[in-house]
């Protein structure tokens, strides 16, 4: 099952709570392991809002991972910007952030 895709407005304020997070989750050198994916998935049921730096030189290798973590944690990407992503997915069973309806 996948989350409803985000309004713009939504995205926007994602964007804004997302400012003041510092990275929860770091993919190293050695790329996006099954460990690396757990971590991602367990900071996303705790926290909805997930900023995550991946050290990656290549701009096409860094832009596979964003999309394989976005995939495999069925997380929507909010932002992406150099190595930092900001990923969010909605804790079904306890909602933590407030989304406007529209």
């Amino acid at each position: 099952m996948t989350s409803p895709e985000l309004s713009k407005k939504q995205i926007k304020s994602l964007k804004a709570l997302a400012h003041e997070l510092n990275p929860v989750v770091r993919v190293g050198q050695h790329g996006l392991s099954d460990a690396v994916i757990k971590e991602l998935d367990i900071a996303l049921d705790h926290h909805e809002l997930v900023k995550v730096k991946v050290a990656a030189d290549d701009r096409d290798a860094r832009e596979a991972m964003l999309l394989s973590m976005s995939q495999q944690t069925k997380a929507q990407v909010v932002q992406r910007i150099g190595s930092m992503v900001v990923l969010f997915r909605r804790n079904v069973k306890k909602p933590i952030i407030e989304l406007s309806k529209d």
